[in-house]
């Protein structure tokens, strides 16, 4: 099997730069003991996690002036962590969570890239329902209604992980399933407001979605 091919960059947010470590592209694979494989990930899905999207980005620019005092925050779905990076910077309490086992070994590579101590990592399978990492005040994610039949899972997750008042922020870039995710989230006590963004930043691919607000 070939080496995986990596890629270092530097994203700004003001003044704040985030370095990453990231997978050169989306052809790179190694699952060399089926770990992933195990999990139900597919070679063609294997690299989604290490490369970042620009919904990602746009995740990230939202939370760099959201106010973070005295929050919990957990991201759902980081992969390669950018936002999680950027609140650990921010001295936010924050941890990061995905279901991907090549996700903490990148994020341990990029805590030292960015001089920072620690992060608390969590690996995540919405479906499960022995997590014991508690409840938060906010929850966010980019990109994560993907499939349609997760989507009632995700939101018993964060039912499951949020405070009795709570916000949640999601990242939807037109994958077709806020609907739905709306209406398993009201039937939580979760209201929703919508705003639509385009993102075109001239390093990424153009981006057209939805931020999706989350308030009980």
């Amino acid at each position: 099997m070939a080496a995986l091919r990596l890629r270092y960059q530097t994203l700004e947010f003001n003044n704040t730069d985030i370095h990453l470590c990231t997978l050169r592209d989306r052809n790179q694979f190694h699952d060399p003991d089926g770990e992933a494989d195990k999990l139900g990930i597919s070679s063609a899905s294997w690299p989604l996690f290490g490369i970042v999207w620009p919904s990602s980005i746009v995740l990230a620019d939202f939370m760099q002036d959201y106010e973070i005092k005295n929050k919990r925050i957990l991201e759902i779905g980081c992969g390669i962590g950018l936002t999680s990076l950027l609140l650990n910077k921010r001295k936010a309490d924050i941890t990061a969570s995905d279901y991907h086992p090549a996700v903490s070994e990148f994020l341990d590579r990029n805590i030292k890239l960015n001089g920072l101590n620690t992060l608390k990592y969590y690996r995540a399978d919405w479906t499960d329902n022995h997590h014991e990492f508690g409840k938060f005040d906010v929850i966010i994610g980019s990109d994560v209604l993907y499939d349609e039949f997760s989507i009632e899972a995700l939101a018993q997750f964060i039912n499951k992980h949020t405070e009795a008042n709570s916000e949640v922020i999601l990242v939807d870039p037109r994958r077709g399933h806020k609907g739905k995710l709306i209406k398993h989230m009201h039937n939580h006590g979760f209201d929703c407001t919508s705003e639509d963004f385009h993102s075109d930043d001239a390093s990424f691919e153009s981006v057209r979605g939805h931020l999706l607000k989350f308030k009980r």
